[in-house]
């Protein structure tokens, strides 16, 4: 018996750790969401999470690059309208903008590659945390590499629809018709591919912080949208779940890049329809303080 005591003891504090940790993590799922309901979410995801965190301080101070500590600050050139000119741009840019759609049959026409690269400049004029302007804009034009995107699209999205989406999500999209089939990814003349540097890379090798990187490449990607409704070509924006690794590595991407949204652009085909849906009214989107 004097030989089994230790052993015993070493059972008995096992089983007490076991018993601790179990009640602790079961007081912890209560008080957020369900551990099991999280991870059927698909949207949450590494790509699509914003890595602007405060954890760098845990990391070696020597690998970050410091801010530039002195920008030169020029005079602001502004073009001030009257007020009736005002209310008559701003009417019009609404009229464009309102009738912009998501696209989902798109021309195999070939659009200018003038007008892409303008649209692209016009999203990098968005503001960023710090001035980091942590965006990438992939173009694909090659008839081969759009395929393999597809390919790799499609196998992900068909999980998605049938297992990682679940029945709600599913049921809403119906009415839009859409389903893992996404022929557009070969027949748009161009993909524009959004990724997100959740952190830069100075000439020294040291790491830049990318200040809510997310938030600055959405904003990109909203204003791209609006460009490609005022050059006439169409668009569907698509946020190719648990595709971002696969994405990367097919166009070489380095691994501090994300990949945020996927634009398949061009002229709509003559066949196209979208479904007719209806905007909220000003009254329901704008709160006056």
């Amino acid at each position: 018996m004097f030989f089994l005591t230790p052993v015993l003891v070493a059972v008995v504090c096992i089983l007490i750790v076991w018993i601790f940790k179990n009640g602790d993590g079961s007081s912890k799922r209560r008080k957020g969401e369900p551990r099991a309901r999280a991870e059927v979410r698909p949207w949450v995801d590494e790509d699509l999470k914003d890595n602007t965190d405060l954890h760098q301080g845990e990391e070696d101070a020597n690998d970050w690059q410091e801010s530039e500590e002195d920008v030169e600050h020029i005079p602001f050139s502004h073009t001030r309208y009257p007020e009736k000119e005002m209310v008559k741009r701003s009417q019009e840019f609404y009229a464009l903008l309102s009738k912009r759609r998501s696209v989902r049959f798109i021309s195999n026409e070939q659009v200018p590659m003038e007008v892409i690269d303008n649209v692209i400049k016009t999203a990098g004029t968005a503001p960023s945390g710090a001035h980091t302007e942590p965006w990438t804009f992939v173009v694909v034009k090659d008839p081969d590499v759009k395929h393999k995107i597809r390919e790799i699209i499609e196998e992900e999205e068909e999980i998605n629809y049938l297992k990682r989406m679940g029945r709600q999500w599913v049921t809403d999209l119906k009415k839009l018709r859409t389903n893992w089939v996404k022929e557009y990814l070969d027949t748009a003349p161009v993909l524009i591919l959004i990724f997100k540097q959740v952190h830069g890379v100075a000439a020294s090798g040291k790491r830049k912080v990318h200040y809510y990187n997310e938030i600055s490449v959405s904003i990109a990607c909203g204003i791209l949208l609006a460009a490609l409704q005022n050059a006439g070509l169409v668009t569907v924006t698509t946020t190719p779940l648990n595709c971002g690794p696969r994405l990367r590595v097919l166009l070489g991407r380095p691994t501090n890049e994300k990949l945020l949204m996927l634009l398949p652009v061009g002229y709509a085909s003559k066949e196209a329809t979208v479904p007719n849906l209806t905007r909220k009214p000003v009254d329901q989107i704008r709160v006056t303080v």
